[in-house]
């Protein structure tokens, strides 16, 4: 199983629908990034870990919570979401397909280096985008291939009879 490290306010501030969001509540924006990675997710049949900073909270201690295939992590007061990422990264990268989103540009090249596929906010942006696309299409050619005309249920005669009655009202 594929294994996505997600960079969650790296996402949040490169995203133009979570940016906005973000000027009113991040707790909404960071909403709206799980329930988009739990979409990704169970469509791609990834694990993602999606990985917020909490390294400037005083006091703070780990905190995991499981969400379906996403795995939802505030690191530790004085752990950056990226030295966690690299430390996973690190302990995980050459044995399973890692890939890791995040526009940091030092992030990228420590990562690659580790073993892991790195791509940009941005691009991942758009792979969600397609995504969705995807799915909405599907969704919609097995919604139009399942009509059920009643002409299709019924007797030729019954359904000439019917006619008739309709157009002599």
């Amino acid at each position: 199983m594929k294994i996505i490290f997600v960079d969650g306010y790296n996402i949040i501030n490169s995203w133009p629908t979570l940016r906005d969001i973000k000027e009113y509540s991040y707790e909404t924006a960071r909403q709206n990034l799980i329930d988009y990675m739990q979409n990704y997710s169970s469509f791609k049949g990834y694990k993602i870990f999606l990985v917020f900073d909490a390294h400037k909270v005083k006091g703070s201690i780990e905190k995991t919570e499981k969400v379906g295939n996403v795995i939802v992590v505030f690191t530790k007061e004085g752990e950056t979401a990226d030295s966690y990422i690299e430390k996973s990264v690190n302990n995980i990268g050459r044995k399973t397909e890692v890939e890791v989103v995040t526009s940091d540009s030092l992030e990228q090249q420590v990562i690659f280096q580790r073993g892991a596929i790195r791509i940009s906010s941005l691009e991942f942006y758009h792979k969600l985008k397609s995504m969705q696309e995807e799915v909405t299409s599907s969704y919609k050619k097995h919604k139009f291939s399942k009509k059920n005309p009643l002409e299709d249920r019924i007797q030729k005669n019954v359904l000439e009879e019917l006619e008739k009655m309709r157009r002599s009202h």
